[in-house]
């Protein structure tokens, strides 16, 4: 012992010294018992009702990353239809920062929307974190639609500019885009009648309200199947199995070929290391062979992109959307 420190100063600094070490193994213990991102229930923001394929993305996404434990908080999707997507991606602005709230992303909706000055929703406001397949359009009829053929619904729209309507999930969406490139292709003019999402416009024209629409065929498939609705052309790249009778718009010599973008975005201003976590496990949903038995099911075609990568090819998509929306009056010139 130090013969300048008293037996009562030696043991308040050995009381002390124990005390010190229990609170750093108190603190290490809180830290290792910390439980990581993400620390409690997540959302996934749908802009449309139940039904549509945007609404399938997320809760098929959902089911496949909590029933392999890839992520073991409850995920909750929440429906927020209205505005074109507008709600939906308001909400998810004003969640800046929160990594628990992802948005099941329709590519051209996610555009459309941030490109209308007066919502202020622009690609700021959100953080992309993957994109994993695109989903083919169709142009399809009532099955007692007079015309059987691409080239017959053609003939009849130019009889009567005007006089055929289409139903459409939202102006500027993927829809409306289909029949804008149709009218610039083919010399015709359309009307679009706006619904909620897609299963509602597809009912639409089930029950002769509207001539026709062109959303996803993937939402479709059972009223294809069940011959309620024919289908008069595919925007894919091949024929679809569902319908390997029916061509595609290129074959019929239009040079058409796009569908609707699906991934998910965060809010802007979120943890990088939560980005990365949420992009290493929609990776793994993605070479999960339930992702590959949903893509086959509904005819969407793979295509995978980290969030980089999505990043670069939303910004491209929106070069090629503002013309779009110009020519319709959605955006200023």
């Amino acid at each position: 012992m130090n013969p300048g420190i008293t037996t009562n100063a030696f043991a308040m600094r050995r009381r002390m010294g124990a005390l010190l070490l229990l609170a750093a193994s108190a603190i290490n213990a809180g830290l290792a018992n910390a439980q990581p991102f993400p620390s409690r229930p997540m959302e996934f923001v749908v802009h449309t009702s139940p039904g549509g394929g945007t609404d399938i993305l997320a809760r098929v996404t959902a089911d496949i990353l909590t029933r392999n434990k890839w992520i073991t908080q409850p995920i909750n999707v929440s429906n927020r239809p209205g505005g074109g997507g507008a709600i939906a991606y308001g909400y998810v602005k004003n969640k800046r920062g929160d990594p628990h709230v992802l948005m099941a992303v329709a590519s051209l909706t996610m555009l459309t929307v941030g490109l209308r000055p007066d919502l202020q929703l622009g690609p700021e406001h959100y953080t992309p974190i993957a994109f994993l397949a695109q989903d083919p359009q169709a142009l399809m009829v009532n099955i007692d639609a007079p015309y059987k053929t691409f080239k017959e619904f053609i003939e009849a729209a130019r009889r009567e500019p005007g006089g055929l309507s289409a139903s459409i999930t939202s102006p500027g969406g993927s829809g409306q885009l289909l029949v804008w490139l149709i009218e610039r292709a083919t010399g015709t003019k359309f009307k679009t009648v706006s619904f909620k999402g897609g299963s509602e416009a597809i009912m639409q024209v089930m029950g002769g309200h509207v001539h026709f629409t062109t959303e996803n065929i993937s939402e479709a498939v059972s009223a294809v199947e069940s011959k309620k609705l024919r289908v008069l052309a595919v925007s894919s790249g091949q024929r679809l199995a569902i319908v390997p009778e029916v061509p595609t718009l290129k074959e019929l010599g239009y040079d058409i070929h796009f569908g609707t973008g699906r991934g998910f975005s965060m809010p802007a201003g979120v943890p990088k290391d939560a980005v990365g976590f949420m992009e290493a496990q929609l990776e793994r949903v993605y070479k999960s062979p339930e992702w590959k038995d949903h893509t086959a099911k509904h005819l969407w075609e793979n295509l995978w992109m980290g969030s980089a990568d999505y990043a670069k090819h939303l910004a491209a998509r929106r070069v090629q959307q503002l013309e779009f929306m110009q020519s319709i009056g959605l955006a200023p010139k």
